[in-house]
């Protein structure tokens, strides 16, 4: 998938695609402009001519001898004609006003047949529009030619010939000119190209800038903690709408977060209430049963009644144990560990938490002898025994090899200590709940265990994190700061 180009990249784009479109456009506008003055030019130049030749054309009807008549024509123009195309430098052809052609100034023996005669379409055109004028274009190898016809009249305004001017349009001066003017609006259009990028890239800077703050602020906004509110100065309208909405959501933010803490606290109050109440009411049982059973059945006279008796009090002793270790773990979970940050070997500390045990199948694999970090050493061992414990418990009676492998190991500012173990593991639904102070998935237990090493590891910044797969094991990892 393509990556979307950045705010930035996509102004300096638009930028030079904006400066490419208008130089686009004005060459465009420039070039027809050129065209247009260049045909206005010609059409203005021909008849120009035809105005001159005219009165040249009258001045010589004037002063001729010579009756001025269609026939008399060559007669009258038989050296004025060459006269006339000299001093204006165009080819002139006189026509009767049947098309036939009367006289040339065209120096050649042979004229060709068009010449001779006009075309019909001429004549008529010629005869029967208000200007009595016709103007042809052709176009002969690249160049355009413009052909035009109009009536010679004598002193009392009466039709005697037709004049036929050809006029070649030489654009040879206003080629050069448009490419000369391209050319320098070229050189000006590059210099707007590098004028616009380095404003498009000042401008892109300048709404980037704002929009990455807002952006490093929403990166680190948190539902857990106290976020800071943008203050941005200077900004455009829409960047300030935006921060005012962050902000605004920041309020809302902090407000919900209140409410639902103090929900989850009043939720986690109720739940502990309930499973305090439930482990109470576990050992409460049976002594409610044992003292009613031994009220039935207690007989002063029996000869076995200091035997009964004595089964009768352990029985609640037991149970008074029981109810006493419940208080214990309740007390140890909601007490905060205190932070007794003291230089240890944890290698050692961890072999020490690691000997309580009987089980031989618990092995211990240190990367070196000594590993030092500041930790409390009784929090140490009380994160190492639960686990273990856990890993223990995690193992099925029925397994044939059972395992559990502790491993301790550092980096250069930290150190970890991972428990595996060969048990059931831990099924997907229940690994996000395993360290809730209220969940167990065990038999017996308050499942207070892991929701107590992780309070501990949390409170001296760090992290406990397991990996695990249902029936064939997990994997706690504890990592803490070695300072």
């Amino acid at each position: 998938m393509i990556k979307r180009l950045s705010l930035r990249t996509r102004i300096i784009i638009n930028m030079i695609l904006l400066v490419l479109l208008a130089s686009g456009l004005i060459a465009a506008v420039t070039i027809y402009q050129y065209r247009e003055e260049a045909k206005d030019y010609h059409e203005e130049r021909l008849q120009r001519k035809e105005r001159a030749i005219q009165q040249s054309i009258g001045f010589v009807l004037r002063e001729t001898t010579y009756p001025v008549t269609t026939e008399n024509i060559p007669l009258i123009f038989k050296d004025e004609i060459f006269e006339i195309d000299a001093i204006h430098n165009l080819q002139i052809k006189l026509y009767d006003l049947d098309g036939q052609l009367l006289k040339s100034s065209k120096r050649t023996l042979q004229i060709d047949a068009e010449e001779r005669c006009l075309d019909p379409e001429i004549l008529n055109v010629l005869s029967n529009t208000l200007e009595h004028r016709y103007v042809i274009k052709n176009k002969v190898a690249g160049h355009t030619f413009q052909s035009s016809y109009t009536y010679i009249m004598d002193e009392k305004f009466k039709n005697i010939a037709i004049l036929n001017l050809p006029y070649l349009e030489n654009d040879d001066f206003f080629n050069k000119e448009l490419k000369e003017f391209l050319l320098r609006l070229a050189y000006a259009y590059l210099v707007l190209i590098f004028v616009a990028i380095i404003f498009a890239y000042l401008i892109s800077k300048f709404i980037t800038k704002s929009l990455k703050t807002i952006s490093d602020k929403m990166s680190e906004t948190r539902l857990e903690k106290r976020n800071k509110k943008i203050e941005i100065k200077a900004s455009s309208e829409e960047i300030e709408t935006l921060v005012n909405s962050y902000n605004s959501m920041i309020d809302q933010l902090e407000a919900s977060a209140v409410k639902l803490a103090t929900n989850e606290r009043e939720q986690a109050w109720r739940e502990m209430a309930k499973q305090v109440a439930h482990e109470i009411k576990n050992p409460l049982t049976p002594m409610r049963l044992t003292v009613q059973s031994f009220e039935r059945k207690f007989n002063p006279e029996d000869k076995n009644i200091h035997q009964k008796l004595k089964e009768y009090s352990d029985t609640l002793i037991q149970q008074i144990d029981t109810l006493s270790s419940i208080a214990s773990a309740f007390s140890n979970f909601a007490k905060m560990p205190a932070q007794k940050s003291e230089e240890l070997n944890v290698v050692l500390i961890v072999k020490m938490a690691l000997d309580i045990f009987n089980e031989d199948y618990i092995e211990f694999y240190p990367e070196t002898e000594e590993i030092i970090a500041k930790f409390d050493r009784t929090q140490l061992i009380r994160v190492v025994t639960n686990l273990v414990k856990n890993g223990i418990q995690a193992i099925p009676d029925t397994a044939e090899a059972p395992k559990i492998v502790v491993r301790v190991f550092s980096t250069q500012d930290k150190v970890s200590i991972t428990i595996e173990d060969n048990g059931s593991g831990i099924a997907e639904e229940t690994k996000s709940k395993i360290f809730e102070p209220k969940f167990t998935t065990k038999s017996s237990g308050m499942g207070l265990g892991l929701g107590m090493v992780k309070n501990i590891v949390e409170t001296y910044n760090g992290s406990i994190t397991f990996t695990s797969q249902l029936g064939k094991g997990t994997i706690f990892t504890v990592a803490f700061p070695k300072h």
